[in-house]
């Protein structure tokens, strides 16, 4: 019984550990409405996958990030369906990636595509609906809508 309690109890303390050696790309692809932080994710390995949409703020309680988020978290399975993976930044000291990259000043949205470039930069909060049309205009995006149709029929 003690040993069967010992493995139990392995398990129990290894199975986080599993948890977290998941990529970001594993997490997003199991559930595409999750948001991420920046200080997790790099750009390049995106590329190809996913349309990372970055919004930065020098604090969460900026009231443009809050209701960016609000707008976003209102709609995630729109975004999921056109692969968008939303990530926050939210902390100027730290020189993430991201901030290295497309840098913010204050509040910015950026949307990028899948090959990596920037498709939209916003200075204020953009609508799901908004975002959902600059991506539907995008060539890749265009592309990805022609080759389900033809699966389909």
């Amino acid at each position: 019984m003690k040993l069967l309690t010992n493995i139990a109890l392995a398990a129990l303390i290894a199975f986080p550990a599993v948890a977290q050696e998941q990529t970001v790309l594993e997490r997003w692809e199991e559930d595409r409405t999750q948001v991420f932080d920046g200080a997790e994710i790099t750009l390049d390995e995106l590329n190809w996958v996913a349309r990372p949409l970055v919004v930065f703020a020098d604090t969460p309680n900026d009231p443009r990030f809050q209701q960016q988020m609000d707008l976003l978290l209102a709609d995630m399975e729109q975004l999921a369906v056109r692969d968008v993976i939303v990530i926050t930044d939210t902390d100027r000291t730290a020189m993430t990636d991201l901030r290295t990259t497309l840098r913010p000043r204050g509040y910015m949205m950026a949307l990028i595509g899948k090959d990596g470039r920037v498709a939209l930069r916003k200075p204020s909060p953009y609508s799901v609906r908004e975002l959902s049309r600059s991506i539907d205009k995008m060539p890749l995006r265009q592309q990805e809508i022609s080759d389900r149709r033809s699966v389909s029929e």
